[in-house]
């Protein structure tokens, strides 16, 4: 079979699918700092705090931390960090048993990200669904990051039309020179694959536009129709 021939626009868009630009990786230690603040926030609420709710926030930090620390690793372990083994929990066990805890909640983040790189794509979507989106502006980029694995996991799927919309999403969360303009990028090739190419340059003239100092920006205005 002969191999099939590229646009520009679509090598493109091709090439920046297989980057490694995964920022919930890469910055998962600013995320955790994040999200202490929501553990002093939620412990404050609650009468019992010291002798229960702070006990639990404080044992789901540190299961969290030791899963995290797996995951950070340059070769990093997916199945481990997400399953845990006798030295330690993973995500997934984080997930069950303080889900009702801020470090819970993030763990279903993590545990999502871990079953998506692992091909579970069933399993992915099950983490997810079970996140639910941080209030403040230090929620703002972990729900971006929620959003842009709900659209990771679309592309998998095949359906293009859902993973630009959540890329979308994941993009106007966070307005920042960094993860929107790769969020609009990742929209642009969804909506590429769907043959949509209007909407397409719409996302890519925003990056040209409206972040000019990104690194995505050198690269859109090339391959606008």
């Amino acid at each position: 079979m002969s191999k099939e021939v590229l646009t520009p626009q679509e090598e493109m868009l091709e090439n920046a699918q297989t980057q490694t630009e995964n920022f919930f990786e890469k910055n998962s230690k600013m995320v955790v700092v994040a999200i202490v603040a929501i553990f002093v926030i939620a412990a404050a609420v609650f009468g019992y705090k010291k002798f229960v709710r702070e006990p639990q926030l404080t044992n789901a930090q540190e299961m969290l931390c030791e899963a995290q620390y797996r995951f950070e690793q340059q070769n990093a372990d997916y199945a481990l960090a997400l399953n845990g083994d006798e030295n330690a929990p993973g995500f997934a066990a984080v997930a069950e048993q303080y889900g009702n805890t801020p470090a819970g909640n993030l763990a279903n983040l993590y545990a999502a990200a871990c079953a998506l790189r692992l091909g579970e794509l069933e399993q992915a979507k099950s983490y997810i669904s079970k996140f639910s989106k941080v209030k403040g502006l230090s929620g703002e980029m972990i729900n971006a990051m929620a959003d842009g694995i709900k659209g990771d996991i679309a592309v998998e799927s095949g359906d293009y039309a859902a993973a630009a919309k959540h890329f979308e999403n994941a993009a106007n969360s966070s307005d920042n020179d960094f993860t929107a303009p790769m969020y609009f990028r990742k929209a642009a090739q969804a909506y590429r694959k769907l043959g949509d190419n209007a909407s397409s340059d719409k996302c890519l003239n925003v990056i040209k536009n409206k972040y000019p100092g990104s690194s995505d920006a050198r690269e859109a205005e090339k391959f606008i129709n």
